[in-house]
């Protein structure tokens, strides 16, 4: 029947309830697949996208990471290992099951290469940046905060940064060269950890991005306002917002503040904890 046996085309198809042997065995023969929706948001490492990908697809991440640590086939891509995920924009893309890591990993480069279409190749060129500098950037900038009202107004302390040549000094790459997501705070010791990525050591931009940022964070940063702004640092309500600031002078006030209220809270949190401590001793009185 249909020489099913000899025809089938392995995939994913998707099967209604009220399909016939012969509707599907046609749709088996013809291999007519349901494409699958390859979610991608925030990812920070090549890990991290071998992972998503093995998932939702017949490849393995095995062979998806060989693909990203290998720089002949990342060359023709004009990618290396540092910048191979410069090629993921944060979107939804519709694949068939079976396709090859490398036929992915191309399909989500020529998105890419969609995005930066001629508008925002021009505003990369007035910040004197290429469109990969700006996705590197706009990678820090997205790990830094997500209130869009602040995105703008921190990709200008790193443009004017890195414009003056400065050291970047961004927590996240810290984070990002150390492979440690969940430090809360970055302390002086960790300032010194040896790595391309730790700006605090290396001026410039690192030399790939700390994870995939979103397209309004890219947009954020091609669209940064003209600030003199070189430091910014949280404000004290703790609302996830910042201060910015042109002078040391005025950041070391800011900071000041942001500190006396970090003091404030950690003692008022601490005197609850003793307080709660005290309630259960007399509660098992």
């Amino acid at each position: 029947m249909l020489s099913y046996d000899n025809a089938v085309k392995a995939g994913r198809y998707e099967i209604g309830t009220k399909m016939s042997i012969y509707e599907l065995l046609k749709i088996l023969r013809n291999g007519k697949q349901s494409p699958i929706n390859l979610v991608i948001n925030k990812l920070r490492t090549k890990e991290d996208l071998a992972q998503k990908i093995a998932a939702n697809f017949e490849c393995d991440s095995l062979s998806i990471i060989n693909f990203l640590n290998n720089n002949d086939s990342l060359a023709k891509l004009n990618l290396d290992t540092n910048t191979a995920m410069i090629a993921v924009i944060p979107n939804t893309y519709s694949i068939f099951w079976n396709t090859s890591a490398e036929k992915i990993f191309k399909k989500l480069y020529s998105e890419q290469k969609k995005f930066w279409n001629d508008e925002r190749k021009v505003k990369a060129s007035a910040l004197n940046l290429t469109p990969k500098q700006v996705y590197i950037m706009a990678s820090i900038v997205e790990e830094e905060t997500n209130k869009a009202e602040d995105k703008g107004k921190i990709a200008s302390v790193y443009i004017n940064r890195n414009a003056s040549n400065q050291k970047l000094e961004a927590d996240p790459t810290v984070k990002f060269a150390m492979k440690d997501f969940g430090l809360k705070r970055i302390y002086k010791k960790h300032l010194s950890y040896p790595s391309p990525y730790n700006t605090y050591l290396n001026t410039g931009l690192p030399p790939g991005p700390i994870c995939t940022p979103s397209p309004n964070t890219i947009d954020a940063v091609l669209s940064a306002p003209k600030t003199n702004y070189i430091f910014f640092v949280a404000k004290p309500d703790f609302k996830g917002y910042s201060n910015f600031a042109a002078t040391y002078k005025e950041h070391l006030l800011f900071a000041k503040a942001y500190q006396q209220a970090l003091d404030s809270l950690l003692k008022a949190k601490a005197e609850k904890k003793v307080q709660d401590s005290l309630q259960i001793l007399k509660g098992g009185e």
